[in-house]
């Protein structure tokens, strides 16, 4: 897959993604997510999360943390709901417990943060990322997850 192509998604493994992502120019990437294929990429790279966990980065960790991402069509946000927990990582699509921490960005610097491509520090600093509740935590949540590099 030499195209950013939703419809094909799920048959890219962490690394592929990473360099996909890294070789969608940002306005492919916006556009794909303001369409009706958004959910899908959404759910694919969520799905994925528990997978790239590593528990021994995380010790004794225990936290909820809700990922918003912004800029859906209709205007709105998608939220989804990830537990750290015992040792483990789960995916919740639908929140259901109060975060820890609540991170908030937009679609393009998401993709961008979850392929290794950016510096969560970096897009804190600049505004891109919005972090509320546990800092500490929002500065180690990279290392909680095998992160691909392309």
């Amino acid at each position: 897959m030499t195209e950013f192509d939703p419809a094909n998604f799920s048959a890219v493994d962490a690394k592929g993604f990473s360099k996909l992502v890294k070789s969608t120019p940002d306005s492919k990437l916006a556009e794909v997510m303001r369409g009706d294929l958004r959910g899908k990429v959404l759910d694919e790279v969520f799905n994925r999360m528990p997978t790239l966990f590593r528990p021994e980065k995380a010790g004794s960790t225990n936290a909820v943390i809700h990922w918003n991402i912004t800029g859906r069509p209709d205007g709105g946000t998608d939220t989804y709901e990830i537990v750290v927990e015992n040792g483990t990582c789960v995916l919740s699509p639908t929140p259901q417990r109060d975060p820890r921490l609540s991170l908030t960005l937009g679609p393009v610097d998401f993709l961008k943060i979850v392929s290794g491509g950016a510096n969560p520090m970096m897009m804190f600093m600049t505004g891109k990322l919005k972090a509320k509740g546990d800092l500490g935590l929002a500065a180690q949540i990279a290392n909680l997850f095998d992160i691909p590099k392309g």
